[in-house]
């Protein structure tokens, strides 16, 4: 009789949690998109500020559930603290590159953060990488020159940005598999929701709206930054029920949604030469994920902590 994880899991619990990965999936991809319009009415630090203020609460009633608030006692304060300021520059650079940058190109550009981690992980994380995981990362990297194309009409900031985004999110993901097993993950979204909420909140005052927003602007803002947070949630209900293997794949449906929502509510579809690069991305992501099973740090390319 088995009784490892797969044994713990309640019977016909597979297919719910296939099913709640893809909430947390639409959830990640509707808040994005939510973001690229109020960044016509809003700057970037104080929708990032509304968000982390939604995502904390959300971190208290995680702690409140696991039963300690004092995270300040977790061991490894160091890389928790650089776990947190890595995700918080992945909020404010991505934040800031949707003012310029098209939704689909700019997920694409973000989706090569499991490429980075496989080209970093022999540094930060000794791990061998085989030949033909190299062969991917250099399919999906071309793919990436597809859609950035030096000399087309992407706005060389915002694909800055998003490359910031996509570089400090892997070391985000290589810092949580360092801290996995060492770490509760309720302590670990805990520490990362109280330094992104310091990160946003320090440029937040010098980029205030240009009107006071009303209150029901203000409870609208918080409602798309709680839309973020429960996303979390969804994925660590998900991964309770489903093998983070087979989920893994699966993260890329994210990027087909931004394409969606760039195409019919941007209206700004992607070139051609931009959906190849695209459809690189996205099969030498699903090849890295399948190639070997998924630990704890890829478990979504989707904004982990909120």
């Amino acid at each position: 009789m088995s009784t490892g994880p797969a044994a713990l899991r309640p019977p016909g619990s597979k297919g719910a949690g296939v099913a709640l990965f893809f909430c947390a999936l639409v959830a990640f991809a509707s808040y994005d998109a939510f973001c690229k319009q109020m960044l016509q009415y809003y700057p970037a630090p104080f929708i990032n500020l509304m968000r982390y203020l939604s995502v904390i609460c959300i971190a208290f009633a995680m702690l409140l559930h696991h039963g300690d608030l004092r995270i300040w006692r977790a061991p490894q304060k160091k890389l928790l603290v650089l776990r947190g300021v890595m995700l918080g520059t992945v909020a404010t650079c991505f934040m800031t590159a949707l003012i310029w940058m098209p939704l689909a190109e700019a997920t694409a550009i973000y989706f090569t953060a499991p490429l980075l981690m496989v080209a970093l992980s022999p540094r930060l994380v000794g791990e061998q990488v085989q030949r033909s995981r190299w062969v991917a990362v250099t399919v999906g990297f071309g793919g990436m020159l597809l859609i950035v194309r030096p000399g087309g009409d992407l706005p060389w900031l915002g694909t800055l940005l998003m490359a910031v985004s996509a570089v400090c999110y892997a070391i985000f993901q290589l810092l949580t598999r360092r801290l996995a097993g060492l770490v509760p993950s309720p302590v670990q979204y805990g520490y990362t929701a109280l330094v992104c909420l310091a990160v946003t909140a320090l440029p937040a005052p010098f980029f205030l709206p240009v009107h006071r927003p009303a209150w029901g602007e203000v409870l609208l803002l918080l409602a798309g930054g709680a839309c973020s947070g429960a996303a979390q949630w969804l994925l660590l209900a998900a991964f309770e029920r489903v093998e983070a293997s087979t989920l893994a794949p699966l993260n890329y449906f994210q990027l087909l949604l931004a394409v969606a929502f760039s195409t019919f509510w941007f209206h700004k579809p992607p070139d051609g030469l931009a959906m190849s690069g695209i459809a690189l991305i996205v099969a030498a992501g699903i090849y890295l994920a399948r190639s070997r099973p998924a630990g704890p740090a890829v478990l979504a390319v989707a904004r982990a902590g909120g």
